[in-house]
């Protein structure tokens, strides 16, 4: 069913108020199908939403937003200690992880408690704390916005980068993702807890010896201590990507800035977004109804819960200045800017 003039308030996890001008809901392929029909009769602009935890809506769109609400799970064993579990693109992504270590299947764990919904995982190969989504996909099921017919992609297909895919470049706006398979183990897990606090939170947690489902407790802790709900707080999580700066310029940093950190792959070093904001002055910096959070500057809020899009696009391009002006660096949004 197609609605007009819709708010988009619910649909974001910013919070922030703004309309579709058309609204639909879909809960299965033929639905989906249909309501693309519509849009192509009208000559439509797309917006497709999942949880909403990736965007930022600036203005009113003037198109069709779709709600992709499709759920279902389903498993298929390879091996003694390989299953690939599908999930459909309106799975909640934290649920859809709790499921999978429920079963005791491993890959998943260190993904634990990221905002948003299983079909845009993909998207931005999302990860954290030493894992991304290209280390345990198997495959994607999608739909050609232009042919309306459904095609697989590969892993090699993706093109997966740092929170990037094919679907982010050449192939933005041209499929929408309608399931995802995951290779994951059932026994022989690949346990990982070199990345970030993981190994001190297992120790304050009294775990010497963490199963797949320790490492989830660990990650969830150490999120839940430092990054707002959504549902509290508006928010889309990580706001910014972690630049990555060549070896050469990073040694010059270091003369200056002896504190800074990095994680160094080949001739290129990774930096951390949040430490750079937070050197910035930018840590818990309130902007009228904008702030970076206090515990985490890689978070932007929306303080109040009255700042519009624009208010927050204009704070985080204030911070991309200061960054670029102090260390020559400059942030790339990892939000989607609508």
């Amino acid at each position: 069913m197609i609605q007009e003039n819709v708010s988009l308030k619910p649909f974001n996890t910013f919070g922030v108020e703004a309309s579709a001008r058309y609204f639909s809901e879909v809960n299965s392929v033929e639905e989906l199908i249909e309501t693309l029909k519509f849009s192509n009769a009208h000559s439509l602009p797309l917006l497709f939403i999942g949880g909403g935890s990736n965007i930022l809506l600036t203005k009113d769109f003037e198109g069709l937003a779709i709600q992709l609400n499709q759920k279902g799970i389903s498993e298929e064993i390879i091996d003694d200690n390989q299953v690939l579990v599908t999930a459909k693109v309106g799975e909640n992504w934290h649920q859809f992880v709790m499921y999978c270590l429920d079963k005791n299947y491993g890959g998943l764990e260190n993904l634990s408690l990221i905002p948003g919904n299983v079909g845009t995982s993909p998207m931005q190969n999302i990860g954290a704390y030493g894992t991304e989504i290209k280390d345990v996909f198997e495959s994607c099921k999608v739909l050609n916005l232009e042919t309306l017919e459904i095609e697989v992609f590969n892993l090699e297909q993706c093109k997966f980068g740092y929170r990037d895919s094919i679907f982010k470049q050449e192939g933005k706006g041209k499929y929408v993702i309608l399931q995802v398979t995951f290779r994951l183990t059932r026994k022989d897990h690949k346990i990982d807890v070199e990345y970030g606090a993981i190994k001190s939170e297992l120790e304050n947690l009294g775990i010497t010896n963490p199963t797949i489902q320790d490492v989830s407790k660990a990650v969830i802790n150490i999120r839940q201590s430092k990054l707002p709900d959504p549902k509290v707080i508006g928010n889309a999580g990580s706001f910014f990507k972690n630049p990555t700066i060549a070896l050469s310029q990073f040694e010059t940093l270091k003369l200056k800035f002896e504190n800074i950190p990095g994680y160094p792959n080949g001739d290129f070093v990774k930096v951390p977004a949040g430490w750079l904001i937070e050197q910035a002055g930018w840590k818990g910096k309130q902007i009228e109804n904008v702030a970076s959070h206090k515990l985490q500057a890689l978070v932007i809020i929306n303080a109040t819960g009255n700042a519009t899009g624009k208010e927050i696009f204009d704070f985080s391009t204030e911070i991309i200045n200061s960054v670029k002006e102090k260390f020559g660096i400059e942030l790339e949004r990892e939000v989607n800017i609508i």
